[in-house]
């Protein structure tokens, strides 16, 4: 039986977290889920929103599914999600984008995947204070962490039969940093000549990917352009309720849903688990549980075509009803 780390986090966090432990249950998974808490709460009882004793968890167990936590904007505790990346060295940041049935979108057949290098660049959170009116941050790209996101990323489209790397910067106007990441990119390339390279600036492509998501294939980018950029690929889809993430590195893997805590639903029943299941799904392919992420799949996507769906996304059902209507399907 594995054993895999479940981290519940606030806001919606535990009401997808139980959804999406009944749907793998069902499916007949047998995982023993060695549940920790993060987040405001735990930060008021036990001083820190990530305690130790969660990245302790994560390092014993090795694979971690994680629900959202609250970041508080401009004040408060720094970024969990952040926290945990640079503790597990968590450098890859895979957020693939595709449609899913029954989900009204401007476009059809989107199928990008999102690379972002995920510990440096401005995400990092390299700050300081000058004076009252001022402040400024710190843009930090290696060489080091640029390479090895980039063979990620080709690697990922050789084994998932992709065909194209497109790396994303600035690096008109960034010529040191963005030119850094790119430059490591195109050595990279050269090690993959079956593979396509190509280069846009990031301003290009979200205008390209409003007019024209077809085209791309994979997506390479710093931290903060990852960021933006995967969120704006949700937005093609459907929205983050349906958008999937994995945070994965040379010993570990954290996989969880893009979107937020979502305080404000909390506790009423209106929370979509869909993009927990999505997380989840990718997370049993990565331990080998390939069959049962795929009947998942097929029963989620059999939800979806009945018209069954939350709020978020057209639908009039809550989270309880959609699992119980999912499950049902398995």
């Amino acid at each position: 039986m594995k054993r895999v780390t479940l981290i519940k986090g606030d806001g919606i966090g535990p009401e997808i977290s139980e959804a999406v432990v009944k749907i793998i249950q069902a499916a007949g998974v047998e995982i023993d889920w060695d549940v920790q808490t993060a987040g405001a709460d735990v930060a008021e009882t036990e001083g820190s929103p990530l305690p130790q004793r969660v990245i302790d968890s994560v390092k014993a167990n090795k694979v971690a599914l994680k629900s959202p936590v609250t970041t508080p904007i401009g004040k408060g505790f720094r970024s969990v999600n952040v926290q945990l990346r640079k503790e597990l060295d968590l450098y890859s940041n895979l957020r693939p984008c595709y449609n899913l049935p029954g989900i009204k979108t401007r476009y059809d057949n989107v199928d990008i995947v999102v690379v972002r290098e995920n510990t440096e660049d401005l995400y990092a959170g390299i700050e300081r204070q000058i004076d009252e009116d001022a402040a400024e941050s710190i843009k930090r790209i290696t060489r080091f962490a640029s390479e090895r996101i980039a063979e990620f990323a080709f690697d990922y489209a050789v084994k998932n039969n992709r065909k194209e790397v497109c790396v994303v910067t600035k690096a008109n106007i960034c010529k040191l940093s963005d030119g850094l990441f790119l430059d490591s990119a195109r050595n990279i390339a050269q090690k993959y000549p079956q593979i396509s390279f190509r280069e846009i600036l990031v301003d290009n492509c979200c205008m390209q990917l409003v007019q024209n998501p077809n085209q791309f294939d994979v997506l390479l980018l710093p931290n903060l352009y990852g960021d933006i950029v995967s969120d704006l690929c949700a937005g093609l889809i459907g929205g983050l309720g349906i958008a999937l993430g994995a945070n994965i590195g040379k010993d570990y893997a954290v996989f969880e849903p893009v979107h937020g805590s979502a305080p404000d639903i909390a506790g009423q029943n209106k929370a979509n688990p869909t993009a927990m299941l999505m997380s989840a799904i990718e997370m049993l392919n990565y331990i080998d549980e390939r069959e049962a992420g795929e009947r998942i799949r097929k029963a989620l996507f059999a939800t979806l075509e009945a018209n069954i769906k939350t709020a978020d996304i057209g639908g009039n059902v809550g989270c309880k009803e959609f699992t119980e209507a999912l499950i049902s399907r398995l």
